[in-house]
């Protein structure tokens, strides 16, 4: 993998903030609403959801299969926390 390769934290903040302006999916948009509704800032909330974007994309370039959008939406859910994180670290 070389550098233009590498997926930078730019990168999916720009992704979600695409879902969000698509609307898709659906639960991007709950989840800022959400995240927002219990006092996280505009940026911090985007940057919580470019978290659990990550572990999908995670997967897929290691190879362990598809975007898994029911997983995404579930980590969506979770936040903010994010008990995957020690998964990703193993």
């Amino acid at each position: 993998m070389n550098d233009d390769d590498i997926l930078t934290s730019e990168h999916l903040i720009e992704i979600v903030e695409n879902q969000l302006s698509d609307n898709n999916p659906k639960k991007v948009k709950e989840t800022l609403m959400r995240l927002r509704m219990t006092g996280s800032s505009q940026e911090e909330a985007i940057e919580y959801i470019a978290c659990a974007l990550m572990v999908e994309v995670y997967d897929v370039a290691k190879g362990s299969g598809e975007f898994n959008l029911k997983r995404y939406e579930e980590h969506l859910e979770m936040l903010p926390e994010m008990p995957w994180q020690e998964d990703l670290e193993d």
